[in-house]
């Protein structure tokens, strides 16, 4: 048993080898699009159903204005950076769905839900462009597989350890302070560093869509505002805090402008 666990993490971290476009650098992924996305899109079909879909209104067909011009912008950037095949999975969906929830969310493959109620905080459809590129930007990244990978990864060291201790009262030490120590050292920090991917990959291509990327780190103000203030210490969230986010897009946005220009985009809605 001890041999099957340790040949199981050899495989996966040999097969463990796609790389994200944007950043160059090799991702924990091995559940390729063809496992991953058949799923994804069923289960998003389902929310659909069971779910208000608002179409026909002015912000209904802006969620997809918008989206359509972020994936046509990631899909120049790979095209222009030596991926042009990169996408031929993907099936981009854009949707509204009444729900007073301040969120937005993405699933693999390309499947974007807005609730309404997030639509006072982005104001405009430059602040829609902003949580629109953020969520393209978590599709492009594979982030849901990557979440998967490392879940599995977890689920193996947990099964590792269960069989490598015999004595009943170390193992439940082990059990308690594996499952302590891999969320608060592994899985929250990995999930912190996709937001915080999600947020430089996303403000980049929102620029080449031709949104002002400027006008990011005012939309996470204006988040940060609706929040009270009120959020969990960064250590222990699944996202960085808002003045992070708001500092990070900050310094980032004269990158994406000149990004931006690369494509022969010099103004901004």
């Amino acid at each position: 048993m001890k041999k099957l666990v340790l040949i199981i993490f050899v495989f996966l971290g040999v097969s463990a080898c796609k790389v994200n476009p944007f950043t160059g650098q090799k991702t924990l992924n091995f559940y390729p699009n063809s496992q991953v996305f058949p799923s994804a899109f069923a289960q998003y079909d389902q929310f659909l159903t069971e779910n208000n879909v608002v179409t026909g209104t002015e912000d209904a067909q802006m969620i997809t204005r918008v989206g359509q011009r972020i994936s046509s912008a990631a899909e120049r950037w790979l095209t222009a950076n030596g991926h042009p095949g990169y996408l031929q999975d993907y099936a981009w969906e854009y949707n509204l769905v009444k729900d007073e929830t301040v969120n937005a969310w993405c699933m693999p493959g390309g499947k974007i839900v807005f609730y309404t109620g997030i639509l006072p905080i982005t104001q405009t459809e430059t602040g829609v462009a902003v949580v629109m590129g953020h969520e393209v930007a978590h599709a492009l990244a594979d982030h849901g597989a990557q979440r998967m990978s490392a879940g599995t990864l977890q689920q193996l060291g947990a099964v590792a350890g269960n069989v490598a201790i015999k004595n009943e009262q170390t193992l439940g030490i082990f059990n308690q302070a594996y499952g302590v120590g891999t969320q608060y050292l592994g899985m929250l920090p990995f999930s912190r560093s996709h937001e915080t991917e999600a947020d430089r990959i996303g403000l980049q291509i929102m620029a080449i869509a031709g949104y002002d990327p400027y006008e990011a780190a005012e939309l996470w103000k204006r988040m940060k505002a609706n929040s009270g203030g009120e959020s969990p210490p960064e250590f222990m969230s699944t996202h960085p805090s808002n003045d992070t986010r708001i500092n990070n897009l900050t310094a980032w946005a004269p990158d994406a402008a000149a990004e931006a220009a690369k494509f022969g985009v010099t103004s901004f809605k």
